[in-house]
């Protein structure tokens, strides 16, 4: 192992990396305050047990007072006894429940069979009773929809209370996308009176005085008022281009919101509020819809009813009719064999049903005569990330462990051909390891380098230009280390070599990882492309090394050297790429298209890096084998 400030490396063996850049929602809880909520007291290193055996992580242990030291970059103190421990743990992007303490606790709850799922309702009160919303149809040019509900006999302190609007800050960050698909207000019914209207408006009719000012404004004034705000101006590009801006009124013309942007402070929540009427406005209903339920079922235990939600009334343009919250439970037809199949464990159905409960899914086993032995899995209103079989076969596994799966899969020597089975590798990871092997067998070593650079290394440190149609940008990056998807493995190569240039000569590493590149044609406006980097350093340049493991991948992959122009095989070409030396570079072509790069690195790029050895290079697409 090499010793490198920012990189990993490996020989023959595997290393698990961590993305370093906020990939994973991080929810900050009392240490004590969720104890309680959970019913048991752990150490330390119990709750690192019992978080890995649930599917998430305690990534930190802190205090408020050293968050805020660490917040204004001060100098670090021994914490006081009377100070709170701050757990943050990190909980899967898509499990929207986890996002509080209450659903976190709560699920621990059921986990460790403390608690039972607990069963969410709508309260028994008849349509006419129901508060009404009133959609106007000037709504869809700008944000179409709108859901509702009511949490009735609500009974806040401090503690409550902050972990509500943290709630919704957390998933305006999260499947609301920084409020863009969804914008949630919450408000003192007791303030209100129904029924209300959502609206669009143009700027210069709607006027209200908002949450946390004193005096009211037109909207078009709040507009240029919060470009000075650094919470709210980041939300403003959202509407302020709009002809229209959406707003919600009670019957007597008083400002529910302006959302996205903000709540009316005449309906703001307090430690006194016992009636929560909670909004959501939306571009995309399936996920207000989502939003909604979370909201709903994490906070409803403490109301004077528990888990029991007062539903609204949303009545759109059209005059369709619909009711909201959605609490209803579907189901879902799994299969024993293809559980078992794809964990690669035997297990009985009676089993089967105790970890899916654990995992706060109700199961039970159909009462086909044909179909004995598959399962009917009700997904509940809080578990929105369960969407497929193996969503079902994924929670098993975390219920059983995948530790104990590992071990019993080793064990289980009759199995084993149900297992290799079971898990076939894809082929572009099949022929990845091949290559990593081969390489390795040549006296490479590898190395696993992060997938996110600067914008400089991946550019202007290559001599390249960055034209705006290659890199994938990060939004909010928390350093400028980690501004960039790579959309080459070099910029990882050479900073190891940097950091390691006192090893002893020569230096010989190669990387097998992927790249990403914009596509407008994907789905996600990007694709990953798996490509094969190697280099090598000392005293000489070394090309003719470089060159020689090329033809050796090749040859491995059956792949034989044609005159130019032959697309059975392969051959190079002249190139003329920035990152390398005029003259002493080449391009690959493979069945006619160009596979990759090898060459001398330019002195100007090694200058950038601070390496002051000669270097050579390759960076080969593996994908153009399959």
């Amino acid at each position: 192992f090499w010793d490198s400030e920012h990189l990993f490396l490996r020989r023959g063996c595997t290393h698990s990396l961590r993305y370093q850049n906020g990939a994973m929602p991080t929810v900050s809880v009392g240490r004590d305050r969720l104890f309680a909520a959970v019913g048991r007291t752990y150490t330390q290193e119990e709750f690192e047990d019992l978080c890995f055996s649930f599917g998430i992580e305690l990534d930190d242990v802190t205090t408020e007072k050293a968050i805020v030291r660490k917040e204004k970059h001060l100098d670090e103190e021994e914490a006081d006894e009377d100070e709170e421990v701050i757990y943050k743990i990190e909980v899967p992007a898509n499990r929207y429940d986890l996002l509080c303490l209450e659903g976190l606790a709560q699920a621990l709850r059921v986990f460790c069979e403390i608690q039972e799922i607990p069963t969410y309702r709508l309260s028994d009160i008849s349509k006419n009773a129901m508060l009404k919303m009133h959609v106007k149809p000037e709504t869809s040019v700008v944000r179409p929809f709108v859901v509702c509900a009511v949490l009735r006999g609500v009974t806040f302190d401090k503690a409550r209370y902050n972990s509500f609007i943290d709630l919704q800050d957390k998933l305006h960050q999260n499947i609301c996308r920084r409020r863009t698909l969804v914008a949630i207000g919450t408000h003192d019914l007791d303030k209100l009176e129904g029924p209300f209207t959502y609206e669009a408006l143009p700027p210069s009719s709607i006027t209200f005085t908002p949450l946390k000012q004193e005096r009211s404004f037109r909207a078009d004034e709040l507009m240029e008022f919060y470009k000075s705000d650094l919470k709210l101006k980041k939300f403003l590009h959202i509407i302020e281009d709009s002809p229209v801006f959406p707003v919600l009124y009670d019957s007597k013309r008083t400002v529910l919101s302006l959302p996205p942007i903000i709540n009316g402070a005449h309906s703001a929540i307090t430690l006194d509020t016992k009636n929560v009427f909670i909004e959501c406005t939306a571009t995309d209903l399936t996920k207000a819809k989502i939003v909604l339920n979370t909201m709903v079922t994490a906070f409803s235990e403490y109301c004077a009813n528990k888990f029991v939600i007062e539903p609204v009334e949303v009545i759109s343009s059209d005059g369709k009719s619909n009711i909201y919250p959605d609490l209803s439970v579907y189901n879902m037809e799994v299969s024993l064999s293809y559980i078992t199949g794809l964990i690669g464990v035997s297990l009985e159905a009676e089993e089967v049903t105790k970890f899916l409960n654990r995992m706060q899914l109700h199961a039970k086993q159909s009462t086909s005569a044909k179909k004995q032995s598959n399962f009917i899995v009700s997904v509940p209103p809080t578990r929105s990330d369960v969407l497929h079989p193996c969503d079902v076969m994924e929670d098993v596994a975390i219920a059983y462990g995948f530790n104990t799966i590992k071990d019993k899969a080793v064990a289980d020597n009759k199995g084993s051909k149900r297992l290799a089975a079971s898990l076939t590798l894809l082929p572009l990871n099949e022929i990845s390891d091949l290559i990593r092997k081969e390489v390795a067998l040549i006296g490479f070593t590898e190395v696993l380098t992060f997938i996110l650079c600067s914008k400089k290394e991946n550019f202007a440190m290559l001599n390249r230009k960055d034209d705006k149609s290659k890199a994938v940008i990060i939004g909010n990056p928390r350093s400028s280390d980690f501004e960039a998807v790579r959309t080459s493995l070099m910029p990882g190569i050479l900073k190891t070599v940097a950091h390691n240039k006192d090893h002893p000569k020569p230096i010989k590493i190669f990387e097998v990882g992927d790249i990403s590149l914009l596509d407008d044609n994907r789905d996600v406006g990007a694709k990953n492309i798996r490509q094969l980097a190697a280099l090598y350093c000392g005293a000489n340049a070394g090309f003719e090394i470089i060159h020689g493991l090329v033809d050796r991948v090749m040859e491995k992959n059956g792949v034989s050297f044609v005159p130019p122009g032959d697309k059975s095989g392969y051959y190079i070409e002249q190139s003329d790429e920035p990152e390398f030396l005029a003259g002493r570079q080449a391009r690959i072509i493979y069945k006619g298209k160009h596979a990759g790069t090898f060459g001398i690195v330019h002195p100007e790029v090694l200058n950038n890096f601070d390496i002051p050895d000669p270097c050579s290079f390759v960076e080969l697409n593996v994908e153009s084998f399959l």
